[in-house]
């Protein structure tokens, strides 16, 4: 029996890269706004009861940080209450819901990787939104597995990585502010013959019971001035003709780069339990921006 599979934000970048991903997995139905509002709890009801998924993959979000700062309504409604509302439908459906959060539950004071246990206190609306997001779900009853995750980049919407580029195009000297955090990737999921949900990472199947929050990222640690040099430099190697050569990107206080949403200063997260979990091997955070790097390229 096929899986039906319904992904929220289609025109975003992890919804882009999250279609290619499932496609083949089962039968998608792949939701822009006008699919599915987050921010209308009618529009969500009647999208999961008019399609009747048996996963529900909620990568879709308020994530314009800052602007959340002054628009608090309409990120509680995408981030706090939308997953809760997607959650007791999927309930209703017997369905499992896989849903995206973030790094900024968290307020960054930790000197050490932060796990799945650890307290959160997010610091700005985006992070309170999104931890409100992850209860809510929770509190819904419905099979779920969310994923801390951050640093979205790709080929595809706007991102640090392209504004790194478009930078290093047209100026001599960038500063960039230095603050820990790890890259991201994503899983592959379906469902077996009888339709009951599953998680499938490398050769093993997992039913997805699990309550807890992995968080899902590449391997290693890096910052966002050490990954602004990385860019330059790969762009570089592949032929890319920058007014600027790594050296000239310089790191700079988060005091002298003042936003209206405060950030955590280190966003580090723990991965053990996840590939302990799924048997599981990350690949280095380089290869993905490579790989997004000789995406651009051949575009």
């Amino acid at each position: 029996m096929s899986c039906k599979i319904l992904i929220t934000g289609s025109n975003g970048q992890v919804g882009f890269e999250l279609q290619r991903s499932l496609a083949p997995l089962g039968t998608l139905i792949a939701l822009d706004r006008q699919g599915m509002d987050l921010a209308n709890p009618d529009s969500i009801r009647s999208a999961i009861q008019s399609h009747r998924p048996d996963i529900i993959v909620n990568p879709a979000a308020y994530t314009a940080v800052d602007k959340a700062e002054a628009d608090a309504e309409t990120a509680h409604a995408v981030n706090g209450l939308a997953p809760g509302i997607i959650g007791e439908e999927a309930a209703k459906l017997g369905a499992l819901v896989i849903h995206y959060s973030t790094d900024y539950v968290f307020d960054g004071t930790k000197k050490d990787a932060y796990v799945e246990t650890d307290a959160t206190r997010p610091l700005s609306v985006y992070g309170k939104t999104k931890l409100s997001g992850e209860q809510a779900l929770a509190a819904s009853g419905t099979k779920h597995l969310i994923f801390r995750t951050s640093w979205v980049y790709g080929a595809k919407g706007a991102n640090f990585l392209k504004t790194i580029l478009r930078l290093a195009r047209e100026r001599e000297e960038l500063k960039i502010v230095p603050p820990w955090s790890p890259h991201r990737r994503v899983l592959d999921c379906r469902c077996d013959g009888t339709g009951a949900a599953q998680i499938f990472v490398g050769k093993e199947e997992h039913i997805l019971s699990m309550r807890h929050l992995p968080p899902l990222t590449a391997a290693g640690n890096t910052t966002w001035h050490q990954y602004a040099r990385f860019v330059a430099q790969e762009a570089i190697d592949l032929g890319a003709t920058l007014q600027i050569t790594p050296e000239k990107i310089l790191p700079i206080s988060t005091e002298e780069y003042p936003v209206p949403a405060p950030r955590p200063a280190n966003s580090r997260l723990e991965t053990n339990k996840l590939q302990q979990t799924f048997d599981l091997h990350l690949p280095p955070w380089q290869d993905g921006v490579q790989a997004a790097l000789r995406l651009l390229q051949a575009r």
